[in-house]
């Protein structure tokens, strides 16, 4: 089995970077330059500061929300929350048990703002503070299609769990429930996968083009 190519980048060849006075600019690690950088983050992050990226993003962040519920320590709760943050939600909250399942979300979390409720009432009256209405995501009946509805620009987008999807709660707790219209066979798509879409369906309504790679 051949090697795959290699993540990242390695150490900073040349002299390294400079300010107007000659000193290495405060966004940038020493040690990532000494020693490179295997992070999973954009081009235009490399060899950045963890506290730099995250005051970065922070300038840009987007005006949704991502909650999750958390009550079977669900391992795709990781790829949602990873999602998220391709997205730039302007944070992640978690609904139910305070520890969840990280693996899936690559470290991404780190980049992010977490939020914990005990409960859906408890999100509830958070978002009820701030106005900002909760859109639930599932296939249940009297769910509205997700595909030309317009998302507001300011809002908590809710998923349930694999299998037992979004809570009575949380549905009673809701604006609206959207549902992702399918044409196979399967009931219902990977919670990961159903984060993906609704959040760039929420980005083509709202975000402007993303800073690329560069």
């Amino acid at each position: 089995m051949t090697a795959g190519p290699p993540v990242g980048v390695g150490p900073w060849e040349g002299a390294w970077p400079a300010d107007a006075h000659g000193e290495l600019p405060a966004y940038l690690d020493p040690e990532l330059l000494r020693d490179g950088d295997t992070r999973n983050v954009l081009d235009r992050y490399r060899y950045w500061r963890h506290e730099a990226i995250v005051a970065d993003l922070d300038q840009r962040r987007h005006g949704f929300h991502l909650a999750v519920e958390n009550w079977e320590h669900d391992f795709n709760i990781g790829s949602v929350i990873r999602t998220a943050n391709a997205f730039n939600a302007a944070a992640f909250h978690i609904v139910g048990r305070r520890r969840w399942n990280r693996r899936g979300a690559m470290v991404t979390d780190r980049y992010q703002h977490e939020h914990h409720h005990p409960d859906i009432a408890h999100l509830g009256a958070w978002a009820g503070e701030r106005g900002l209405p909760i859109l639930a995501v599932d296939n249940v009946a009297g769910s509205v299609p997700l595909e030309g509805y317009a998302v507001p620009r300011r809002c908590i987008l809710l998923f349930g769990q694999e299998g037992p999807g979004v809570s009575r709660e949380a549905l009673a707790a809701s604006e609206v429930v959207l549902a992702i219209t399918q044409y196979g066979s399967t009931r219902s798509i990977n919670a990961g996968a159903a984060a993906a879409v609704v959040m760039y369906h929420w980005a083509l309504q709202h975000a402007d083009p993303g800073p690329g790679q560069g």
